[in-house]
């Protein structure tokens, strides 16, 4: 009994020491909020998460992150011994996911002069946004987050959580003192996504260099798809996977400002903002579930150990935000009068939609982690497409028909439908074991 139960205390183990500097962030994200939407009223403030947004967006879907490939395939590694395997494992990861930054870089830069105009920018703004295509950077740390999940180096990860936030405080505070406009604003942000970039990718070649030594550099030069057999079906397969279940979030905010303009995008962000406190917490349970699930499959558990975890897992994440619910549902203007000011209390009514929606998709990330680990992410792929295909044009219509509201009404509905499908995913495959 107390094996059965050993994987998921490692599970949220990890969870506790990510999150220890996720809840740092959440408590410095809160801050510099404060500070950018009453120093910037909610059109400028606006306008900044749209250029934030449409770069992320567009990094999401040209960008071919690889940590996914490197847990999966460096847990076989670890558990063969095999150093050089992992080696030339991480080599490979590094150069695929660089080429594919610059792709997401050039394409950001490229479009933004035919994107922006729909979203309200000036040519200044269009400018503006070309230079902040490096902040995708930010993003172009997979391999080595990957690894130092598969080393169980969740601490560093949580360090790293700290890093954003605190450059773009600190950068918010100096432009505040020097009376700057909305390009300083663009400008930290830019400087804190080129900084997590940096940190990230020296901490994942620190922890490499430890443990594999001169095998990092001199490993032989084996195609890393001959020794990882399905590697390239795999990377595939779970990029899309990513690209699509991430792409509903990330283009609401976009589609939001096309339809009703920069000061409603500015709205739906200070919404969202109420669910960071479930968003990022699920995301990085689904992050850190991945590793002790593949790990847990490499040894022969992808059956009834598998679903007893996953059970287990979603049960204590949802006992754990329950309370956070209930307390957004009791006081959303309260709180969006704490966090951005009276200016955004439009927001409480789609805040509280947005946080059942998150509680609901809490099941979701362990699940596509669990299918990943199982060496199905194509049907994952397949849930996050057919959700893609069926809600994104919802949206447009709900926000012409209901207005604001609407986006938190497909939200609700969208996470509704995924996590259901992933659930039901998840047993067929792992009941065929």
């Amino acid at each position: 009994m107390k094996d059965q139960h050993a994987p998921v205390a490692r599970i949220f183990a990890g969870l506790t020491q990510v999150l220890g500097g996720k809840a740092g962030a959440g408590v410095i994200s809160l801050v510099y909020l404060f500070l950018c939407t009453r120093f910037l009223g909610p059109r400028d403030y606006g306008v900044l998460i749209l250029v934030h947004t449409y770069v992320t967006t567009v990094c999401g879907i040209v960008e071919f992150p690889s940590w996914q490939a490197i847990v999966r395939y460096g847990a076989e590694a670890q558990e063969g011994g095999q150093g050089e395997r992992l080696a030339r494992l991480l080599r490979f990861g590094a150069r695929l996911e660089l080429g594919g930054g610059v792709a997401a870089l050039l394409t950001a830069v490229l479009l933004a002069p035919l994107v922006g105009p729909h979203l309200g920018w000036t040519s200044a703004v269009v400018g503006y946004a070309q230079l902040n295509s490096l902040a995708m950077l930010g993003s172009i740390r997979s391999t080595p987050a990957g690894y130092l999940q598969l080393r169980q180096r969740f601490d560093l990860l949580g360090w790293h959580n700290l890093v954003q936030p605190l450059i773009r405080l600190a950068g918010v505070l100096l432009v505040i003192a020097a009376g700057g406009g909305l390009r300083a604003f663009l400008l930290v942000w830019l400087a804190a996504g080129v900084a997590e970039f940096l940190v990230l990718w020296g901490m994942g070649l620190w922890v490499a260099r430890a443990h594999l030594g001169p095998l990092l550099r001199l490993a032989g030069p084996i195609p890393a798809g001959a020794e990882n057999p399905g590697l390239w079906r795999f990377l595939t397969a779970s990029n899309i996977d990513v690209t699509l279940s991430e792409l509903g979030p990330r283009a609401a905010p976009l589609m939001v400002g096309w339809i009703l303009g920069p000061a409603a995008a500015g709205l739906f962000s200070v919404a969202q903002r109420g669910t960071v406190i479930l968003a990022q917490p699920t995301q990085i349970l689904g992050n850190t579930a991945y590793s002790e699930l593949a790990r847990l499959v490499a040894a022969g558990g992808g059956g009834a150990p598998l679903r007893r975890t996953l059970t287990r897992v979603i049960g204590w994440a949802l006992a754990a935000v329950l309370p956070i619910v209930l307390l957004v549902a009791a006081f959303p203007t309260p709180i969006v009068r704490l966090i951005a000011g009276p200016a955004y209390l439009a927001a409480g009514e789609v805040m509280v939609l947005l946080v059942l929606a998150r509680a609901i998709a809490v099941a979701g990330p362990p699940s596509s982690a669990a299918l990943n680990a199982l060496g199905r992410p194509a049907l994952s792929m397949n849930v996050n497409l057919f959700i893609s295909l069926v809600m994104l044009p919802v949206l447009p219509l709900l926000l012409l028909t209901a207005g604001f509201a609407g986006a938190g009404l497909q939200a609700l509905l969208q996470s509704a439908l995924a996590t259901s499908l992933l659930l039901v995913m998840v047993w067929r495959t792992s009941s065929r074991l």
